[in-house]
Protein backbone atom coordinates (compact mmCIF):
# COMPACT_ATOMS: atom_id res chain seq x y z
CA UNK A 1 0.00 0.00 0.00
CA UNK A 2 1.11 3.38 -0.39
CA UNK A 3 2.59 5.38 2.30
CA UNK A 4 -0.45 7.89 3.48
CA UNK A 5 2.45 10.66 4.42
CA UNK A 6 5.16 10.17 1.95
CA UNK A 7 6.48 8.91 -1.74
CA UNK A 8 6.10 5.32 -2.13
CA UNK A 9 5.39 2.01 -0.71
CA UNK A 10 5.12 0.89 3.01
CA UNK A 11 6.65 -2.29 1.95
CA UNK A 12 9.65 -0.49 0.31
CA UNK A 13 12.88 -1.28 2.65
CA UNK A 14 14.83 1.92 0.90
CA UNK A 15 17.04 3.58 3.45
CA UNK A 16 16.15 7.21 3.70
CA UNK A 17 18.44 8.15 6.44
CA UNK A 18 20.97 10.72 5.41
CA UNK A 19 24.91 9.22 6.02
CA UNK A 20 27.26 11.04 8.60
CA UNK A 21 28.92 12.68 5.20
CA UNK A 22 26.06 13.94 3.39
CA UNK A 23 24.54 15.56 6.77
CA UNK A 24 27.93 17.21 7.60
CA UNK A 25 27.71 18.19 3.68
CA UNK A 26 24.57 20.23 4.63
CA UNK A 27 25.23 21.41 7.50
CA UNK A 28 28.63 23.22 6.93
CA UNK A 29 26.36 24.82 3.45
CA UNK A 30 23.36 26.18 5.25
CA UNK A 31 23.73 24.90 8.93
CA UNK A 32 22.39 22.33 11.62
CA UNK A 33 18.49 21.73 11.04
CA UNK A 34 16.40 20.19 14.11
CA UNK A 35 13.48 17.65 12.81
CA UNK A 36 9.76 18.49 13.04
CA UNK A 37 7.37 16.35 15.17
CA UNK A 38 5.03 13.75 12.48
CA UNK A 39 1.40 13.58 13.52
CA UNK A 40 0.41 9.47 13.75
CA UNK A 41 -1.75 8.12 10.80
CA UNK A 42 -4.70 7.71 14.43
CA UNK A 43 -4.38 11.47 15.05
CA UNK A 44 -4.86 12.43 11.07
CA UNK A 45 -7.90 9.80 11.12
CA UNK A 46 -8.67 11.20 14.26
CA UNK A 47 -9.42 15.10 11.94
CA UNK A 48 -11.41 13.80 9.76
CA UNK A 49 -15.28 15.25 9.45
CA UNK A 50 -17.82 13.29 8.89
CA UNK A 51 -18.58 13.24 5.22
CA UNK A 52 -21.38 15.09 3.96
CA UNK A 53 -22.49 12.24 1.60
CA UNK A 54 -24.11 9.05 2.39
CA UNK A 55 -23.37 6.13 1.82
CA UNK A 56 -23.83 4.77 -1.68
CA UNK A 57 -23.11 1.63 -3.86
CA UNK A 58 -21.16 3.53 -6.19
CA UNK A 59 -18.17 5.11 -3.61
CA UNK A 60 -16.63 4.64 -0.06
CA UNK A 61 -17.00 7.21 2.92
CA UNK A 62 -14.44 5.56 4.76
CA UNK A 63 -12.10 7.80 6.57
CA UNK A 64 -9.15 6.12 5.90
CA UNK A 65 -9.31 6.10 2.39
CA UNK A 66 -10.31 9.26 2.39
CA UNK A 67 -7.23 10.82 3.85
CA UNK A 68 -5.29 8.87 1.48
CA UNK A 69 -7.18 10.31 -1.01
CA UNK A 70 -6.77 13.92 0.46
CA UNK A 71 -3.26 15.41 -0.60
CA UNK A 72 -0.44 14.78 -3.53
CA UNK A 73 2.90 15.19 -3.35
CA UNK A 74 3.61 19.00 -2.87
CA UNK A 75 5.90 20.10 -0.35
CA UNK A 76 2.32 21.94 1.32
CA UNK A 77 0.83 18.63 0.96
CA UNK A 78 3.87 17.18 2.93
CA UNK A 79 3.44 19.23 5.47
CA UNK A 80 0.02 18.81 5.79
CA UNK A 81 0.23 15.49 6.15
CA UNK A 82 3.45 15.39 8.15
CA UNK A 83 1.39 17.92 10.84
CA UNK A 84 -1.54 16.37 10.18
CA UNK A 85 -3.40 19.65 9.68
CA UNK A 86 -5.19 19.20 6.67
CA UNK A 87 -8.11 21.10 6.88
CA UNK A 88 -10.14 19.74 3.68
CA UNK A 89 -11.23 16.30 3.17
CA UNK A 90 -12.90 14.52 0.21
CA UNK A 91 -16.27 12.80 1.00
CA UNK A 92 -15.77 10.14 -0.90
CA UNK A 93 -14.02 7.95 -2.85
CA UNK A 94 -14.67 5.77 -5.92
CA UNK A 95 -13.16 3.08 -7.46
CA UNK A 96 -14.40 2.26 -11.38
CA UNK A 97 -13.74 -0.40 -13.17
CA UNK A 98 -15.18 1.19 -16.58
CA UNK A 99 -15.59 3.54 -18.44
CA UNK A 100 -19.42 3.01 -17.30
CA UNK A 101 -18.76 3.46 -14.15
CA UNK A 102 -17.44 6.57 -13.99
CA UNK A 103 -20.67 7.86 -16.11
CA UNK A 104 -23.21 6.82 -13.74
CA UNK A 105 -20.32 8.77 -11.20
CA UNK A 106 -20.64 11.95 -13.25
CA UNK A 107 -24.47 11.55 -13.64
CA UNK A 108 -24.52 10.99 -9.77
CA UNK A 109 -22.53 13.97 -9.34
CA UNK A 110 -24.27 16.31 -11.78
CA UNK A 111 -27.70 15.46 -10.06
CA UNK A 112 -26.60 15.74 -6.59
CA UNK A 113 -24.22 18.83 -7.00
CA UNK A 114 -21.35 17.05 -5.67
CA UNK A 115 -17.60 18.26 -6.92
CA UNK A 116 -15.54 15.76 -8.83
CA UNK A 117 -11.63 15.35 -8.46
CA UNK A 118 -10.07 12.46 -10.79
CA UNK A 119 -7.22 10.92 -9.06
CA UNK A 120 -4.91 8.58 -11.11
CA UNK A 121 -1.56 7.83 -9.02
CA UNK A 122 -1.73 10.81 -6.37
CA UNK A 123 1.85 12.29 -7.62
CA UNK A 124 0.86 16.01 -7.76
CA UNK A 125 3.63 18.24 -7.06
CA UNK A 126 1.30 21.32 -7.69
CA UNK A 127 -1.81 20.73 -5.97
CA UNK A 128 -4.02 18.84 -8.27
CA UNK A 129 -5.93 16.54 -6.31
CA UNK A 130 -6.91 18.61 -3.24
CA UNK A 131 -10.44 19.52 -2.34
CA UNK A 132 -11.56 22.87 -2.65
CA UNK A 133 -12.36 24.66 1.16
CA UNK A 134 -15.71 25.27 2.05
CA UNK A 135 -16.87 24.16 -1.47
CA UNK A 136 -19.57 22.04 -2.59
CA UNK A 137 -19.31 17.79 -1.08
CA UNK A 138 -16.03 15.93 -3.14
CA UNK A 139 -15.81 13.03 -4.64
CA UNK A 140 -12.94 12.09 -5.33
CA UNK A 141 -12.47 8.78 -8.49
CA UNK A 142 -9.16 7.16 -8.06
CA UNK A 143 -8.83 5.48 -11.91
CA UNK A 144 -6.46 2.85 -10.47
CA UNK A 145 -8.08 0.06 -11.00
CA UNK A 146 -8.56 0.79 -14.71
CA UNK A 147 -4.71 -0.33 -15.36
CA UNK A 148 -5.24 -3.42 -18.43
CA UNK A 149 -4.03 -2.84 -21.92
CA UNK A 150 -6.83 -3.36 -23.79
CA UNK A 151 -5.86 -3.59 -27.32
CA UNK A 152 -2.17 -3.03 -29.23
CA UNK A 153 -2.73 -2.49 -32.88
CA UNK A 154 0.93 -3.69 -33.90
CA UNK A 155 0.73 -2.42 -37.89
CA UNK A 156 -0.14 1.17 -36.02
CA UNK A 157 1.84 0.81 -33.21
CA UNK A 158 -1.21 1.94 -31.12
CA UNK A 159 -2.06 0.66 -27.92
CA UNK A 160 -5.48 1.40 -25.59
CA UNK A 161 -4.77 1.32 -21.97
CA UNK A 162 -7.52 2.15 -19.03
CA UNK A 163 -6.27 5.88 -18.07
CA UNK A 164 -5.58 4.44 -14.47
CA UNK A 165 -2.46 2.24 -15.72
CA UNK A 166 0.69 3.35 -13.50
CA UNK A 167 4.19 3.21 -15.20
CA UNK A 168 5.28 -0.28 -14.27
CA UNK A 169 2.18 -1.25 -15.19
CA UNK A 170 2.42 0.10 -18.85
CA UNK A 171 5.70 -1.32 -19.52
CA UNK A 172 5.36 -4.74 -17.35
CA UNK A 173 1.59 -5.67 -20.43
CA UNK A 174 3.69 -4.12 -23.51
CA UNK A 175 7.50 -5.93 -23.14
CA UNK A 176 6.23 -9.84 -23.66
CA UNK A 177 4.34 -8.23 -26.68
CA UNK A 178 7.99 -6.44 -27.86
CA UNK A 179 6.53 -2.90 -27.21
CA UNK A 180 7.48 0.05 -24.83
CA UNK A 181 5.56 3.16 -24.43
CA UNK A 182 9.01 5.08 -23.36
CA UNK A 183 7.67 7.47 -20.90
CA UNK A 184 9.62 7.88 -17.82
CA UNK A 185 8.98 10.83 -15.77
CA UNK A 186 10.52 10.76 -12.35
CA UNK A 187 7.07 9.45 -10.35
CA UNK A 188 6.93 6.88 -12.93
CA UNK A 189 6.41 4.17 -10.45
CA UNK A 190 3.35 5.60 -8.98
CA UNK A 191 1.92 7.99 -11.83
CA UNK A 192 -0.57 6.85 -14.39
CA UNK A 193 -1.33 7.15 -18.37
CA UNK A 194 -3.97 9.44 -17.57
CA UNK A 195 -2.39 11.57 -15.39
CA UNK A 196 0.25 11.64 -17.44
CA UNK A 197 -2.15 13.34 -20.30
CA UNK A 198 -3.99 15.58 -17.96
CA UNK A 199 -0.87 17.19 -16.99
CA UNK A 200 1.36 17.11 -19.84
CA UNK A 201 4.32 15.31 -18.89
CA UNK A 202 7.61 14.64 -19.96
CA UNK A 203 9.77 11.43 -19.55
CA UNK A 204 13.18 11.50 -19.10
CA UNK A 205 13.93 9.92 -22.39
CA UNK A 206 11.75 12.39 -24.07
CA UNK A 207 14.28 12.81 -26.74
CA UNK A 208 13.66 9.38 -28.31
CA UNK A 209 9.92 8.77 -27.60
CA UNK A 210 8.68 12.33 -27.22
CA UNK A 211 6.74 13.86 -24.25
CA UNK A 212 3.43 12.94 -24.01
CA UNK A 213 1.41 14.69 -26.23
CA UNK A 214 3.69 12.98 -28.92
CA UNK A 215 2.49 9.84 -27.86
CA UNK A 216 -1.30 10.79 -26.94
CA UNK A 217 -3.23 9.45 -30.29
CA UNK A 218 -6.28 9.63 -28.96
CA UNK A 219 -8.85 8.08 -26.54
CA UNK A 220 -12.01 8.39 -24.45
CA UNK A 221 -13.38 10.69 -22.05
CA UNK A 222 -16.50 11.29 -20.37
CA UNK A 223 -17.65 14.32 -19.46
CA UNK A 224 -20.38 15.96 -17.89
CA UNK A 225 -22.21 16.48 -21.43
CA UNK A 226 -21.05 12.98 -22.53
CA UNK A 227 -19.04 10.86 -23.64
CA UNK A 228 -15.91 12.10 -26.30
CA UNK A 229 -14.57 9.63 -28.26
CA UNK A 230 -11.21 10.60 -30.01
CA UNK A 231 -10.16 8.90 -32.90
CA UNK A 232 -6.33 8.02 -34.17
CA UNK A 233 -5.38 10.03 -37.29
CA UNK A 234 -1.48 9.83 -38.09
CA UNK A 235 -1.96 13.34 -39.00
CA UNK A 236 -4.80 15.60 -39.44
CA UNK A 237 -5.49 19.26 -41.18
CA UNK A 238 -9.41 19.07 -40.29
CA UNK A 239 -9.47 22.02 -37.56
CA UNK A 240 -8.56 22.69 -34.03
CA UNK A 241 -7.03 19.22 -32.39
CA UNK A 242 -9.45 17.66 -30.25
CA UNK A 243 -6.38 16.05 -28.44
CA UNK A 244 -5.27 19.43 -27.70
CA UNK A 245 -8.48 20.54 -25.76
CA UNK A 246 -7.81 17.81 -22.89
CA UNK A 247 -4.25 17.85 -23.07
CA UNK A 248 -3.04 19.79 -20.07
CA UNK A 249 -6.90 20.27 -18.87
CA UNK A 250 -6.02 18.47 -15.31
CA UNK A 251 -9.54 17.77 -15.20
CA UNK A 252 -11.44 20.50 -15.70
CA UNK A 253 -13.40 18.75 -18.69
CA UNK A 254 -13.99 15.69 -17.82
CA UNK A 255 -12.36 12.20 -16.74
CA UNK A 256 -9.93 10.29 -19.42
CA UNK A 257 -10.80 6.88 -19.15
CA UNK A 258 -9.06 4.95 -21.82
CA UNK A 259 -5.66 6.44 -23.17
CA UNK A 260 -4.71 5.43 -27.20
CA UNK A 261 -0.47 5.73 -27.35
CA UNK A 262 2.32 5.45 -30.13
CA UNK A 263 4.18 2.75 -29.12
CA UNK A 264 7.82 1.66 -29.88
CA UNK A 265 9.28 -1.59 -30.49
CA UNK A 266 11.35 -2.72 -27.44
CA UNK A 267 14.87 -1.78 -28.25
CA UNK A 268 17.80 -3.93 -28.84
CA UNK A 269 20.12 -2.10 -26.89
CA UNK A 270 20.48 1.31 -24.18
CA UNK A 271 22.94 2.81 -22.05
CA UNK A 272 23.97 5.50 -20.38
CA UNK A 273 27.24 8.00 -19.96
CA UNK A 274 28.74 11.21 -18.65
CA UNK A 275 31.15 13.52 -19.56
CA UNK A 276 32.99 16.52 -18.29
CA UNK A 277 32.76 19.88 -19.40
CA UNK A 278 35.46 22.60 -18.37
CA UNK A 279 32.62 25.26 -17.55
CA UNK A 280 28.56 25.94 -17.64
CA UNK A 281 29.20 28.44 -20.82
CA UNK A 282 31.20 25.70 -22.58
CA UNK A 283 29.24 23.05 -21.65
CA UNK A 284 25.57 24.77 -22.80
CA UNK A 285 27.68 25.75 -26.31
CA UNK A 286 28.11 22.37 -26.55
CA UNK A 287 24.43 20.71 -25.77
CA UNK A 288 23.05 23.20 -27.70
CA UNK A 289 25.04 21.97 -31.13
CA UNK A 290 23.73 18.05 -30.10
CA UNK A 291 20.39 18.84 -29.99
CA UNK A 292 20.38 21.56 -32.69
CA UNK A 293 22.20 18.54 -34.98
CA UNK A 294 19.64 16.14 -34.06
CA UNK A 295 21.71 13.56 -32.78
CA UNK A 296 20.11 10.60 -32.00
CA UNK A 297 20.10 10.49 -28.03
CA UNK A 298 16.98 9.27 -25.64
CA UNK A 299 18.43 11.47 -23.17
CA UNK A 300 20.36 14.64 -22.14
CA UNK A 301 21.02 16.17 -18.52
CA UNK A 302 23.35 18.96 -17.84
CA UNK A 303 24.59 19.69 -14.42
CA UNK A 304 25.43 23.35 -13.46
CA UNK A 305 28.91 23.69 -11.70
CA UNK A 306 27.01 23.78 -7.84
CA UNK A 307 24.68 20.57 -9.22
CA UNK A 308 27.92 18.91 -10.35
CA UNK A 309 29.65 20.39 -7.38
CA UNK A 310 26.87 18.42 -5.01
CA UNK A 311 26.33 14.91 -6.94
CA UNK A 312 29.90 14.22 -6.56
CA UNK A 313 30.15 14.98 -2.90
CA UNK A 314 27.15 12.47 -1.96
CA UNK A 315 28.26 10.21 -4.54
CA UNK A 316 29.34 7.53 -2.07
CA UNK A 317 33.35 6.52 -2.06
CA UNK A 318 35.81 9.63 -1.53
CA UNK A 319 38.17 7.69 -2.95
CA UNK A 320 37.05 6.82 -5.58
CA UNK A 321 35.70 10.48 -6.65
CA UNK A 322 39.44 11.63 -5.47
CA UNK A 323 40.38 9.93 -8.34
CA UNK A 324 38.10 11.23 -10.49
CA UNK A 325 38.89 14.68 -9.70
CA UNK A 326 43.12 14.28 -10.25
CA UNK A 327 41.84 12.71 -13.61
CA UNK A 328 39.65 15.51 -14.72
CA UNK A 329 42.03 17.59 -13.57
CA UNK A 330 45.38 16.17 -15.43
CA UNK A 331 42.24 16.46 -18.72
CA UNK A 332 41.57 20.65 -18.14
CA UNK A 333 38.74 19.89 -16.80
CA UNK A 334 38.80 21.58 -12.80
CA UNK A 335 36.68 23.71 -10.07
CA UNK A 336 34.54 25.00 -12.57
CA UNK A 337 33.40 21.73 -14.14
CA UNK A 338 29.72 20.55 -15.14
CA UNK A 339 28.25 17.11 -15.44
CA UNK A 340 26.64 15.85 -18.52
CA UNK A 341 24.76 12.62 -18.64
CA UNK A 342 23.28 11.32 -21.97
CA UNK A 343 21.56 8.20 -23.11
CA UNK A 344 21.76 6.03 -26.54
CA UNK A 345 19.23 4.03 -27.26
CA UNK A 346 17.82 2.19 -29.96
CA UNK A 347 19.53 -0.54 -32.01
CA UNK A 348 23.39 -1.37 -31.35
CA UNK A 349 24.59 0.42 -34.84
CA UNK A 350 22.27 3.42 -33.56
CA UNK A 351 23.59 3.69 -30.50
CA UNK A 352 26.87 3.50 -32.07
CA UNK A 353 26.69 6.03 -34.61
CA UNK A 354 25.01 8.57 -32.07
CA UNK A 355 27.79 7.95 -29.29
CA UNK A 356 30.72 8.35 -31.60
CA UNK A 357 29.18 11.66 -32.83
CA UNK A 358 28.26 13.32 -29.67
CA UNK A 359 31.70 12.13 -28.46
CA UNK A 360 32.79 13.90 -31.17
CA UNK A 361 31.23 17.29 -31.04
CA UNK A 362 31.60 16.98 -27.63
CA UNK A 363 35.55 16.18 -27.26
CA UNK A 364 36.06 20.04 -29.79
CA UNK A 365 34.51 21.54 -26.64
CA UNK A 366 36.63 20.50 -24.32
CA UNK A 367 34.43 17.69 -23.19
CA UNK A 368 35.99 14.51 -21.43
CA UNK A 369 34.20 11.31 -20.86
CA UNK A 370 34.50 9.61 -17.47
CA UNK A 371 33.97 5.74 -17.74
CA UNK A 372 30.60 3.46 -17.31
CA UNK A 373 30.69 3.96 -13.42
CA UNK A 374 28.79 7.00 -13.27
CA UNK A 375 26.13 6.41 -16.05
CA UNK A 376 25.39 3.51 -14.28
CA UNK A 377 24.87 5.04 -11.33
CA UNK A 378 22.16 7.12 -12.75
CA UNK A 379 19.94 4.67 -14.38
CA UNK A 380 20.14 2.68 -10.98
CA UNK A 381 18.74 5.59 -9.31
CA UNK A 382 17.03 7.34 -11.75
CA UNK A 383 13.29 7.13 -10.31
CA UNK A 384 15.38 7.42 -6.59
CA UNK A 385 14.82 11.48 -6.07
CA UNK A 386 11.90 11.89 -4.98
CA UNK A 387 12.47 9.34 -1.56
CA UNK A 388 15.43 11.65 -0.90
CA UNK A 389 12.40 13.94 0.42
CA UNK A 390 12.02 11.15 3.72
CA UNK A 391 16.08 11.62 4.74
CA UNK A 392 16.02 15.02 4.43
CA UNK A 393 13.16 15.49 6.70
CA UNK A 394 13.97 13.26 9.15
CA UNK A 395 17.20 15.37 9.67
CA UNK A 396 15.41 18.87 10.09
CA UNK A 397 15.50 19.70 6.35
CA UNK A 398 12.80 20.41 3.62
CA UNK A 399 13.44 19.87 -0.37
CA UNK A 400 11.43 21.21 -3.55
CA UNK A 401 11.84 22.15 -7.23
CA UNK A 402 11.34 24.56 -9.67
CA UNK A 403 10.97 24.18 -13.37
CA UNK A 404 10.82 25.76 -16.46
CA UNK A 405 11.66 25.86 -20.72
CA UNK A 406 12.78 28.78 -22.15
CA UNK A 407 14.43 29.86 -25.39
CA UNK A 408 18.67 28.93 -25.59
CA UNK A 409 18.60 32.50 -26.06
CA UNK A 410 17.77 33.59 -22.51
CA UNK A 411 18.48 30.06 -20.90
CA UNK A 412 21.67 30.92 -19.28
CA UNK A 413 20.46 34.16 -17.88
CA UNK A 414 17.76 32.60 -16.77
CA UNK A 415 19.08 29.85 -14.44
CA UNK A 416 21.23 31.78 -13.53
CA UNK A 417 18.54 33.92 -11.82
CA UNK A 418 16.01 31.18 -10.51
CA UNK A 419 18.38 29.50 -8.30
CA UNK A 420 20.31 33.04 -6.73
CA UNK A 421 16.80 34.03 -6.44
CA UNK A 422 15.49 31.03 -4.73
CA UNK A 423 18.62 30.80 -3.26
CA UNK A 424 18.47 34.19 -1.66
CA UNK A 425 14.80 33.71 -0.64
CA UNK A 426 15.59 33.68 3.37
CA UNK A 427 18.28 36.05 3.31
CA UNK A 428 15.75 38.71 5.54
CA UNK A 429 15.62 35.69 7.75
CA UNK A 430 19.25 35.18 8.03
CA UNK A 431 18.53 31.80 6.66
CA UNK A 432 20.64 29.95 3.69
CA UNK A 433 19.30 27.70 0.79
CA UNK A 434 21.42 25.17 -0.89
CA UNK A 435 20.05 25.52 -4.45
CA UNK A 436 21.36 23.88 -7.59
CA UNK A 437 20.27 23.55 -11.38
CA UNK A 438 19.82 21.22 -14.20
CA UNK A 439 19.17 21.05 -17.89
CA UNK A 440 16.67 17.93 -18.63
CA UNK A 441 14.69 18.30 -21.46
CA UNK A 442 16.29 20.01 -24.65
CA UNK A 443 14.94 20.77 -28.00
CA UNK A 444 16.18 22.37 -30.49
CA UNK A 445 14.67 25.92 -29.70
CA UNK A 446 15.70 26.08 -25.84
CA UNK A 447 15.57 24.14 -22.63
CA UNK A 448 13.78 23.20 -19.52
CA UNK A 449 15.76 24.29 -16.75
CA UNK A 450 15.47 22.57 -13.09
CA UNK A 451 16.30 23.82 -9.82
CA UNK A 452 16.19 21.62 -7.14
CA UNK A 453 16.72 23.90 -3.61
CA UNK A 454 17.34 22.45 0.27
CA UNK A 455 16.25 24.76 3.21
CA UNK A 456 16.08 24.36 7.09
CA UNK A 457 12.67 23.54 8.28
CA UNK A 458 11.38 26.32 10.62
CA UNK A 459 10.30 26.06 14.21
CA UNK A 460 6.61 25.45 13.26
CA UNK A 461 4.94 24.05 10.55
CA UNK A 462 3.32 27.19 9.80
CA UNK A 463 7.00 28.73 9.59
CA UNK A 464 7.95 26.17 7.42
CA UNK A 465 5.16 26.75 4.78
CA UNK A 466 6.13 30.42 5.05
CA UNK A 467 9.78 29.85 4.29
CA UNK A 468 8.60 27.77 1.15
CA UNK A 469 5.94 30.50 -0.25
CA UNK A 470 9.15 32.53 -0.04
CA UNK A 471 10.87 30.15 -1.73
CA UNK A 472 8.78 29.60 -4.63
CA UNK A 473 7.33 32.97 -4.97
CA UNK A 474 11.22 34.07 -5.89
CA UNK A 475 11.36 30.88 -8.71
CA UNK A 476 8.01 31.65 -9.77
CA UNK A 477 8.49 35.67 -10.41
CA UNK A 478 12.29 34.71 -11.62
CA UNK A 479 10.30 32.22 -14.67
CA UNK A 480 7.72 34.81 -15.35
CA UNK A 481 10.80 37.84 -15.68
CA UNK A 482 12.38 36.13 -17.97
CA UNK A 483 9.45 34.74 -20.36
CA UNK A 484 9.74 31.07 -19.29
CA UNK A 485 6.73 28.62 -18.63
CA UNK A 486 5.68 28.19 -15.33
CA UNK A 487 5.60 24.46 -15.99
CA UNK A 488 7.64 22.54 -18.47
CA UNK A 489 6.47 19.04 -16.82
CA UNK A 490 4.39 19.39 -13.92
CA UNK A 491 1.59 21.34 -14.36
CA UNK A 492 -0.60 24.17 -13.29
CA UNK A 493 -2.58 22.56 -10.43
CA UNK A 494 -3.38 24.88 -7.70
CA UNK A 495 0.24 26.66 -6.94
CA UNK A 496 0.61 28.00 -10.36
CA UNK A 497 -2.14 29.55 -11.18
CA UNK A 498 -1.51 32.40 -10.26
CA UNK A 499 1.00 32.91 -13.04
CA UNK A 500 -0.66 31.92 -15.57
CA UNK A 501 -2.11 34.57 -17.21
CA UNK A 502 0.86 36.01 -17.66
CA UNK A 503 1.81 33.24 -20.20
CA UNK A 504 -1.54 33.00 -21.58
CA UNK A 505 -2.72 36.69 -21.59
CA UNK A 506 -6.06 37.90 -20.42
CA UNK A 507 -7.37 36.55 -23.66
CA UNK A 508 -5.77 33.13 -23.40
CA UNK A 509 -7.56 32.44 -19.96
CA UNK A 510 -10.75 33.66 -21.10
CA UNK A 511 -10.61 31.38 -24.00
CA UNK A 512 -9.48 28.23 -21.58
CA UNK A 513 -12.45 29.50 -19.26
CA UNK A 514 -14.68 29.13 -21.95
CA UNK A 515 -14.08 25.75 -23.01
CA UNK A 516 -14.19 24.66 -19.54
CA UNK A 517 -17.72 26.35 -19.23
CA UNK A 518 -18.53 24.28 -22.63
CA UNK A 519 -18.10 20.91 -20.67
CA UNK A 520 -18.39 21.84 -16.81
CA UNK A 521 -21.13 24.63 -16.62
CA UNK A 522 -21.56 24.10 -13.32
CA UNK A 523 -17.84 24.04 -12.49
CA UNK A 524 -18.03 21.03 -10.74
CA UNK A 525 -14.93 19.26 -12.73
CA UNK A 526 -11.78 19.63 -10.58
CA UNK A 527 -12.82 22.97 -9.68
CA UNK A 528 -9.96 25.83 -8.36
CA UNK A 529 -7.49 23.88 -10.49
CA UNK A 530 -5.70 25.33 -13.23
CA UNK A 531 -7.05 28.79 -13.44
CA UNK A 532 -6.24 31.65 -11.77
Amino acid sequence: MKRWNGWGDDANDLNYELSKSALGFLESLIGKATPLPDASLEQVLATVPASRLPEHALYSTDAEERLRHARGQSLPDWLALRSGKLGTFPDAVAYPQSSEDVQALLLHAQTQQIDVIPYGGGTSVVGHINPEPNGRPVLTIDMTRMNKLLALDKQSQIATFGAGTIGPQVESQLAPLGYTLGHYPQSWELSTIGGWVASRSSGQQSMRYGRIEQMFAGGRIETLKGTLDIPTFPATSAGPDLREFFLGTEGRLGIITEVKARVTPLPGHEAFHVLFFPSWEIALAAVREIVQNKMQLSMMRLSNKMETFTQLKLAGSARVIALLEWYLKKRGIADDKVMFTFGVTGSKAQCATALRLTRQIASRHGGVGAGPALGKKWEHSRFRSPYLRHGLWDAGYAVDTMETAIDWVRVADAAAAIQSDIAGALSDEGEKVHAFTHLSHMYGQGSSVYTTYIFRCGNSYEETKARWDKLKAAGAEAIVRFGGTISHQHGVGKDHAQYLQAEKGALGIEAIRGLITVFDPQQQMNPGKLLP
